[in-house]
């Protein structure tokens, strides 16, 4: 039976998963494979190169550098988190990305990011000896408006939670039975239509596939988590999630706040350990 963990984005709510993954790692809770969107990605990747705490390090270090996020980067690059800055010369000089941790360790890991001219989400495993490995996860975090589209082998991507916010069911299919969920919102959350989708009309105007995704992509969340709760009743997965709301925007540059949200995935994460070890142990 493979185990798998599944990670949700949520730009900086996925500093909650970060925590939560620190001390697990750190308990040696070890899966067969995990795939990670947007942050859920970014963050994820961390795992597979067993890199604890790397997470959180980077980005109270440069959470206020312009180079980093900021609307100077926006408008200088195209890119709210800077592409250069955030993938390569972080994961490359600044805080160094272990590619040889992630290569021996047999876990596999996937991004999700989403095709806009198809309108459907695309998994790809992670392969670190392939040039373009972080360009899939730039793609799966590089939300629309504030981020340039990816181009990738021909194909052009963007945020992975258009398409498969949380995928469970695509890793069910990849033959994950039982899998550990962490969201970055509470059990009770139901996701509204996208305020912006006005704009984002405007914006990708010529991806027409895409548009159609998001519009519906309250529909595909809301029926998305009521699935996982079904899951988790039949005992195939176990959620790990905030209490409540996280107090913390999507954007986020106030170290203490990002500090706060990593600290309550670390507190949940210690306060369910037992239940966690129970679950994956059981057969």
């Amino acid at each position: 039976m493979k185990k798998g963990l599944v990670l949700e984005g949520g730009a900086m709510r996925g500093l909650f998963s970060a925590g939560v993954m620190d001390v697990m790692m750190e308990n040696n809770i070890k899966f067969d494979g995990a795939i990670g969107v947007s942050a859920g990605a970014c963050f994820g990747c961390n795992y597979k190169s067993e890199q604890i705490g790397r997470a959180i390090r980077y980005n109270l270090k440069y959470s206020r550098d312009k180079r980093y996020c900021s609307f100077y980067s926006l408008i200088t690059t195209g890119d709210l988190y800077g592409a250069d800055f955030c993938y390569r010369e972080i994961p490359e000089e600044l805080d160094i990305f272990d590619k040889d941790a992630f290569n021996k360790n047999p876990m596999k890991f996937y991004t999700v990011c989403s095709d806009i001219e198809t309108g459907e989400a695309v998994y790809t495993l992670m392969d670190t000896n392939n040039d373009n490995y972080l360009d899939w996860i730039r793609a799966s975090a590089s939300m629309p408006l504030v981020s340039r589209i990816v181009e990738i082998d021909g194909g052009k991507y963007l945020d992975g939670g258009m398409t498969d916010s949380v995928p469970l069911k695509q890793f069910q299919k990849m033959g994950y039975e039982k899998n550990i969920v962490i969201l970055t919102q509470p059990k009770d959350y139901v996701k509204k239509p996208n305020k912006a989708l006005w704009l984002i009309k405007m914006t990708l105007k010529k991806y027409p596939k895409i548009i159609e995704a998001i519009k519906n992509r309250h529909i595909v969340y809301n029926q998305t988590t009521d699935y996982i709760k079904k899951q988790e009743d039949a005992g195939n997965a176990l959620v790990i999630c905030p209490s409540e709301s996280l107090p913390i925007k999507r954007i986020e540059n106030d170290p203490e706040k990002l500090k706060l949200v990593y600290n309550e995935g670390r507190r949940i994460a210690t306060e369910q350990l037992p239940k966690i070890k129970e679950f994956l142990e059981q057969r």
